[in-house]
């Protein structure tokens, strides 16, 4: 049960961004078109944590292959300092840019050790724990939240 919980909270953090409006900064519209697209690979991982979904070792893989890939574009993406109102990067972004890109290679670690450590359900709750927490880590720091 507190594992469901856990992977309620988890999607929770990564679908935040899907309630935001339209950037016009094509920066910025691109780095929040990659964080929706990390957040959609983890509500699938999620999905089947909870069991909304049945387990699937190929697709939960796939899943936190894409996420990895798409993590290791976070520096790049956010290196211009651009800005938009519909953005919740905050500007301290800048300021610890090491931390910063720290956090992303730490997202892109946990989520290509996923790719190959997701074998069945049981393998699923230790690779969710160890995404949600570089999740929440950058998160906590660098995101607005409502």
């Amino acid at each position: 049960m507190a594992l469901t919980a856990a992977f309620t909270g988890l999607v929770a953090i990564a679908s935040v961004g899907h309630a935001q409006g339209e950037a016009s900064d094509p920066e910025v519209k691109a780095r929040m078109a990659l964080m929706k697209k990390i957040g959609s690979q983890t509500k699938i991982l999620g999905d089947m944590a909870k069991g909304d979904t049945a387990f699937d070792a190929t697709a939960a893989q796939e899943a936190a292959t894409t996420m990895a890939a798409a993590a290791g574009e976070i520096p790049a993406l956010f290196e211009p300092q651009a800005t938009d109102p519909e953005s919740e990067a905050k500007p301290i972004i800048w300021e610890q840019w090491s931390d910063f890109t720290q956090k992303a290679i730490d997202l892109e670690t946990a989520a290509t050790s996923a790719s190959t450590t997701i074998t069945d359900q049981a393998s699923l709750g230790p690779a969710m724990r160890e995404i949600g927490g570089a999740c929440r880590a950058c998160h906590e720091t660098y995101r607005e939240s409502d």
